[in-house]
This record gives structure tokens, C-alpha cells and sequence, in this order.
């Protein structure tokens, strides 16, 4: 088991790699730094036509933590940057969020093959990893300094069952029928092409296979976190069956957010 000494050098890692000017801790603030559009190869967000049924990206005035980017009404939310990587393991997010009770939900086979898509510093890949001994985890993000994190993790834990992929803001980068359950944990909000991604998740499933989606609820006011960073249920059902997915239920175990089961039909 590592220290935790080890541990803390790896996600402080995480606010120096590509930020030689940076000099200062990470901010650990409710408002991590975040990504800038073209730096993931997105300058331009055209208003396209989205596959066959005529449903549409719309371009509109940005709100403070928005993109301007809206997607069947729902504005898509700035993308947290790598140098907010101490956010992600904020001591108090395991009383905040119950993982615990997350992971437990998923019911994982122990050989499952699992995505952790928009991974970010591992916080869930490395609690899912135990869980599937005779299987893998996937850890997916679309910044290698994050997967850069994972992968220093990964050796010192020894946790050979743990995978990086560097995905698109498009495609996971999954080979087909290759997965069996894809968690997205407060991630899917800031997905600038949500449609395509979840129509290439459903590609890279397995039949029968599962797309778990967390989200803080957008339906309690109550809830500390700011508006687009959280979804409703209607909303997450919506643009997840419009990809082509099956809802199966809301898991309500967790205390402050959905806990989505999609099935690929």
C-alpha cells in the first residue's frame, strides 16, 4: 500500500505538468480552473446537424460557467482543467459523495471490463479496480496530464489491471463491443459533442451492456454545486435514449446525486 505521502506527490504532479510557470499550489476552491476550448481541438463548435433526426447544436451567449454550446436545452459546461486535479481528491469528498456506496451499486462482475470515462485523477479507477480482479478498468480522459496521474498511480499501487486511453472529445477511443460497463461520474455535463460520445460508447459496449451516468441532481435547489454542473433525470434520459440507449432505473443510493442505469438494447 502506498503512503499517502506518495500518493499526494502524484496529484500535486498534476498542477506542474505543462505549467512551468506555475509555481503555486493547486487552488482547491469550488471553481477549478478549466479548460480552454481549443486546446482540446475544438475552437469552433459549428451549429450542425446532428445524425438523422434533425436534432441540433445551438450557439448562444455563454453564461459565467458555460460554453455557450447548448445541446436539447441544456447548456454544456466549462471542462475542469488538469491543474484542478486537487479538487478531484478534496479530502471531503468521500463524506460529500459516498464512492463507497457508488461503487458497491455497480454491482460489478469480477471480470468485468469497465470504463472509467472522463477519469480525471483515477478517483474512481482505483476503487473499481479491486473490484473486477479478473478483470480491467479503463481509465478514459481527453487530457494526457490526467492519464499522466493514473498511470504514475497505477505503478506505485501495482494495479495491473488499470488501463489509460487517451480519448477525443468525440470518441472514447473503445474498441467495439469491448466493454461491458461505462461509469461517467460528474463528468458527462462538460462533454462539448454529448450525442457522438454516447453514440461511440454505445458502439464500444456489449450487448446487454450498461452506462452508468452520476450526476449531482439538478432537481434540488439545495444542493451545493453550481447549476451546470449538475442534471436532471428527464434531461439525462432524454439525450442518453436519443444515442440509442435504454433507461433501466435511477439507483437512488447516493445522497446527493442520480445514479443512472442505461442498458444497450
Amino acid at each position: 500500500m502506498p503512503s499517502r505521502l506518495a500518493l499526494a506527490s502524484l496529484v500535486t504532479l498534476a498542477g506542474l505538468i505543462g505549467c512551468s510557470g506555475c509555481a503555486a499550489p493547486v487552488p482547491t476552491a469550488e471553481a477549478p480552473p478549466v479548460v480552454e476550448p481549443e486546446s482540446l481541438g475544438a475552437a469552433q463548435f459549428p451549429r450542425a446537424r446532428l445524425a438523422e433526426d434533425g436534432v441540433f447544436y445551438e450557439e448562444g451567449e455563454a453564461s459565467r460557467d458555460g460554453t455557450g454550446r447548448f445541446y436539447m436545452g441544456r447548456e454544456i459546461a466549462q471542462v475542469m482543467d488538469h491543474r484542478g486535479a486537487a479538487w478531484l481528491e478534496r479530502p471531503d469528498r468521500a463524506r460529500q459523495e459516498r464512492p463507497d456506496l457508488l461503487v458497491d451499486a455497480l454491482e460489478l462482475a469480477p471480470d468485468a471490463v469497465v470504463a472509467d470515462l472522463g477519469a480525471g485523477t483515477g478517483y474512481f479507477t482505483f476503487r473499481l479496480a479491486p473490484l473486477v480482479p479478473l478483470g480491467t478498468v479503463i481509465a478514459v480522459d481527453i487530457q494526457r496530464e490526467m492519464l499522466q496521474i493514473i498511470e504514475g498511480r497505477a505503478e506505485v499501487e501495482g494495479a495491473a489491471n488499470v488501463e489509460v486511453v487517451l480519448g477525443t472529445i468525440t470518441d472514447p477511443g473503445l474498441d467495439p463491443e469491448s466493454v461491458d460497463v461505462t461509469l461517467i461520474v460528474d463528468a458527462y455535463h462538460e462533454f462539448s459533442h454529448p450525442r457522438e460520445m454516447l453514440t461511440a460508447i454505445r458502439r464500444a459496449t456489449r450487448p446487454g451492456g450498461q452506462l452508468v451516468l452520476v450526476e449531482y441532481r439538478g432537481e434540488d435547489p439545495t444542493i451545493p454545486i453550481k447549476r451546470l454542473h449538475t442534471m436532471t433525470e428527464a434531461q439525462a434520459i432524454r439525450e442518453a435514449e436519443a444515442a440509442g440507449w435504454r433507461f433501466v432505473e435511477n439507483r437512488d443510493v447516493l445522497p446527493q446525486q442520480h445514479l443512472l442505469v442505461f442498458e444497450k438494447p
